[in-house]
């Protein structure tokens, strides 16, 4: 394995510092959504916090977040947990017993989305 290759591969655990879990409450399939306050931030060039921030707008899965910016799922989980806890993201509810069945196919489809994108 060249040097390139091994970076590549340490690199998405280095955004996390090594960390696995999210103190957060955070199913892959839940949606995410971006705090409108948030969109006032300034995040620096390139910074994969920013890119979350700018896909949530449209409320994708924590499942969809991790293939639309090509991360382990683990990585996209914590660093949407931190997003979560520093106020500029919140986590949809997803379903209860009293959800429509619009809602239901809407999850099904965007779990469905998010798991062919892996």
């Amino acid at each position: 394995m060249t040097g390139d290759a091994e970076a590549n591969l340490v690199r998405p655990y280095t955004l996390t510092a090594g960390r696995t879990d999210t103190s957060v409450e955070l199913p892959v399939e839940a949606p995410i959504q971006t705090v409108p306050s948030s969109k006032q931030h300034h995040w620096p060039s390139g910074d994969v916090r920013g890119r979350i921030c700018e896909l949530c707008v449209n409320s994708p899965s924590v499942a969809e977040i991790s293939a639309l910016l090509d991360l382990p799922l683990g990585v996209a989980r914590v660093l949407v947990g931190d997003l979560v806890t520093a106020g500029y993201l919140r986590v949809q509810t997803t379903l209860t017993d009293r959800s429509t069945s619009d809602e239901r196919r809407d999850l099904i489809g965007r779990t469905l989305r998010g798991l062919r994108a892996l």
